[in-house]
Parts: structure tokens; C-alpha cells; sequence
């Protein structure tokens, strides 16, 4: 906004740089440039002040597609004063030689402007393709659609402006036909959601199956196993205990045979000493058999004599002492022969 300061007899303006001044005396233009400062007298003066710089306008309009559904449209476009004496001839842009303020509302008109020209445009765009085609298709081709339309329209050249840039943000369905438009997609991905969850169901049943039939099968081979090991440990007990029982059989028959062995040695020996016994006994007899019955008396007397301890009394009859003396005699005949 320019400076004006009041003096007695006149005032001075000061602009900035990016405001474009206009000077009217009594209706005639006598200054006009961007970013003036001059003295001036407020009597029969008016003055206008028009922004040289860019502006944004943010806009949302409603539009219908060709198949009546309602959209919206969401933007911004940047635009600026191209001629300030065009644009200070369609709108008024006065302000307070006193004070500098404003005496209108420019800027709104303009805005006015360019939003039903946006209004225009898009819904020229939306009311050639369905509500499906315009929201697949995207902001690009409205904001294409909005652009073309201004380089076409001739009222911003007759009003001096100028659209630096169009941007749509936004294209958008009422909140009824977004969850109409929702719900097949919503409910494809709910499909899918639920595909993958019976997908994921299904594949945690098979591993669970596969693990439990693995671990079944680590159950049967373990027993498997256990019967074999516990068949094999019969088998070597069985052949421990056979090895015993042989052991023992070899120790038994080998006992049973040195038992024999030394009964027969035995038996040989009782029958070699009973031989010789009977041997010596028959000798014996063979010998008392060639002995006369007198000295076999005698030797039989002379026997019991020594098996006697003690004799009391010794009774001799006749008869007795004549057999001893013939016996006597006829031991001692052969040494008398020898004499």
C-alpha cells in the first residue's frame, strides 16, 4: 500500500516498486509508473494504485459429468496485472489521497472473474465424459482443459491480466458416489483380503499337517528303531546267555570229563594196587600153600605172640608138645644137613 503523508499546503506519495501509480488531476492523467514518489496537491487529485505483482486465486467448483454425478474441483491459478491502464479502466482501483487505503475491493472483482472463468472451463471439461472416465483419466487433463480455456477466452486480455500458471490439485466425487465408487474396489480387496487370509488358513493347515505327518513319521521311525535296538539287545542277550551256556556246557563237560578222567585213573589205580594185592596175596599163598603145616604153625604161633600184650597163663598139653617138637625137628633138619 503507498505512503502518503499530509503537509500544509500538499501531500507526498510513496509507492513500492510493485505497485503501479496513476495521477489525476481534475481528470487528467499526470503521472502514472511503478514505484513513484512525488509531491502532490489533494485538491482535484485522485489516485490509483494497481499490484504489479503475481497473485494466487485458490478456487473449488462444483461441476456434474455427462452421467449427472456431482464432482468437484480444487485448484489454484496465478495470475498479475499485465496492463496496468487496461486493467485500471475495467476496475477501480482508487485510493485515499489522505491516507492510501483503498477505496474499493478490486482484487474480489477479479478473483470473480477468473473463478467463474475456471467454472467455465471445467465444466465444459466434466460434461464431456463420465464421472468414471474423468476420475480415471486424472487432474492433468482438467488442468490441460482449464489452461486451454484461458488462452482462448479474450477476457483477460481485454482487462490486462495475465494467467502465469494453473494448478488443479483435486478432482474429487461427492462423498455418496466416492463410497458407491468405493465399494467395488472395497469389495474386490476384500475378496482378495479374504482370499489371502483362506490362502494363509489353508497354507498354515498344510504346514501344520506336514509337520505333524513328519513328526509322525519320526514317531514310526523312532519306534522303528527302539524295535531294533531292542531286538538286537535280545539278540545279544540271547547270544551272552548261549555264550554262558556254552561256557558253562564246556566247563561242565570239561569237569564231568577231568572227574572221569580221574575216576578212570583211579579205578586204574585201585585195580593196579587190588592186582597187586592180589598178586602179592596169591604169592603169599603160593608161598604158605609150599610151606609144611609145622612151620606154618609156627609162623602162625609166632604171629600171635606178637599180637599179644600180656599172657597170664599158657596151658600146654601133651599133645601139643609133642606136635611142637616134631615141628621143631622138622624145621631143623635141613640146617643139620647143612652142618
Amino acid at each position: 500500500m503507498a505512503q502518503i503523508k499530509r503537509y500544509v499546503f500538499a501531500n507526498q506519495l510513496r509507492a513500492e516498486a510493485s505497485q503501479h501509480i496513476q495521477y489525476f488531476r481534475k481528470g487528467t492523467l499526470k503521472k502514472s509508473g511503478k514505484g513513484l514518489s512525488f509531491w502532490f496537491d489533494p485538491n482535484g487529485a485522485s489516485l490509483t494504485e494497481i499490484p504489479m505483482n503475481d497473485r494466487e486465486l485458490i478456487f473449488m467448483i462444483k461441476g456434474q459429468s455427462s452421467d449427472y454425478q456431482d464432482l468437484a474441483v480444487q485448484g489454484s491459478v496465478i495470475w498479475r496485472v499485465g496492463d496496468a491502464d487496461k486493467i485500471a479502466s475495467r476496475v477501480d482501483f482508487g485510493i485515499d489521497i489522505n491516507k492510501g487505503g483503498r477505496l474499493g475491493k478490486p482484487e474480489e472483482q477479479i478473483k470473480s472473474v477468473l473463478t467463474g472463468l475456471v467454472r467455465e472451463f471445467a465444466d465444459a471439461y466434466l460434461k464431456d465424459k463420465g464421472v468414471r472416465d474423468l476420475l480415471e483419466a486424472g487432474l492433468s487433463p482438467v488442468q490441460a482443459a482449464i489452461a486451454a480455456g484461458f488462452e482462448a477466452d479474450p477476457t483477460l486480455d481485454g482487462m490486462g491480466l495475465e494467467v502465469v500458471s494453473i494448478r488443479v490439485s483435486a478432482l474429487s466425487p461427492s462423498s455418496e458416489l466416492y463410497r458407491a465408487l468405493q465399494a467395488p474396489t472395497f469389495e474386490s480387496l476384500q475378496q482378495k483380503a479374504d482370499e489371502a487370509t483362506f490362502s494363509r488358513r489353508a497354507l498354515a493347515v498344510d504346514k501344520e499337517r506336514a509337520i505333524a505327518e513328519n513328526e509322525l513319521r519320526n514317531q514310526i521311525e523312532l519306534a522303528s528303531r527302539r524295535k531294533d535296538l531292542i531286538a538286537r539287545e535280545d539278540a545279544n542277550a540271547r547270544s551272552e546267555a548261549e555264550a554262558k551256556a556254552g561256557a558253562k556246557r564246556i566247563m561242565v563237560e570239561a569237569d564231568s570229563a577231568a572227574k572221569i578222567v580221574g575216576a578212570e585213573a583211579e579205578a586204574k589205580r585201585i585195580r593196579a594196587v587190588e592186582q597187586a594185592a592180589a598178586d602179592m596175596e596169591k604169592a603169599r599163598m603160593d608161598a604158605i600153600a609150599s610151606v609144611p603145616p609145622a612151620v606154618m604153625f609156627a609162623l602162625a604161633a609166632q604171629e600171635f605172640a606178637g599180637k599179644l600184650e600180656k599172657i597170664d597163663s599158657l596151658t600146654v598139653s601133651p599133645d601139643m608138645l609133642s606136635g611142637i617138637v616134631q615141628q621143631a625137628k622138622v624145621l631143623m633138619a635141613p640146617q643139620m644137613m647143612e652142618k
